[in-house]
C-alpha cells in the first residue's frame, strides 16, 4: 500500500497479468495527480478490465503476455478505500441512490411482492 498509484498499477500488471507496461490516456494523467493531491496514494488498487484476458484487449484471449494495459481512466472511490483503474473500452454499471429501491420492496403476509413500482 506504501507504493505510489503507478507503481502499484504496473506491479499488477507485470506481475499477475504477464504485461509489459502502462500507458496512461490524458485523462487518466490528470487524475493520478489530483489522486497524488489528495493524499489518497496510499489505498489499494483495482483494475477494471475485459473479462475475457489478461489484457484490456477482448481480442487477445486467455494469457497475453508482453501487453501494454491502456488505463483509459482513473477513478478514486474514498468511501469505499480503493482506485479504480479502468481500462480499454470497458463500461462500468452505475452506482446504487443513496437509498436503493430494493429497501422498499418485501413480501406481504399473502405472500405478495410488494414495493416494485
Amino acid at each position: 500500500l506504501e507504493l505510489p498509484v503507478e507503481q502499484k498499477i504496473l506491479k499488477l500488471v507485470q506481475e499477475i497479468y504477464g504485461g509489459a507496461g502502462v500507458d496512461y490516456s490524458p485523462r487518466a494523467k490528470r487524475m493520478l495527480e489530483q489522486i497524488h493531491a489528495n493524499g489518497w496514494e496510499d489505498l489499494p488498487v483495482c483494475i477494471a478490465k475485459t473479462q475475457y484476458s489478461f489484457s484490456d484487449d477482448p481480442q487477445l484471449l486467455g494469457s497475453a503476455e508482453g501487453f501494454t494495459l491502456q488505463i483509459r481512466e482513473i477513478i478514486p472511490k474514498t468511501g469505499a478505500g480503493f482506485i479504480v483503474a479502468i481500462t480499454g473500452a470497458l463500461t462500468t454499471m452505475p452506482g446504487l441512490p443513496k437509498v436503493p429501491a430494493a429497501m422498499h420492496m418485501d413480501v406481504d403476509e399473502q405472500g405478495h411482492a410488494v414495493g416494485l413500482s
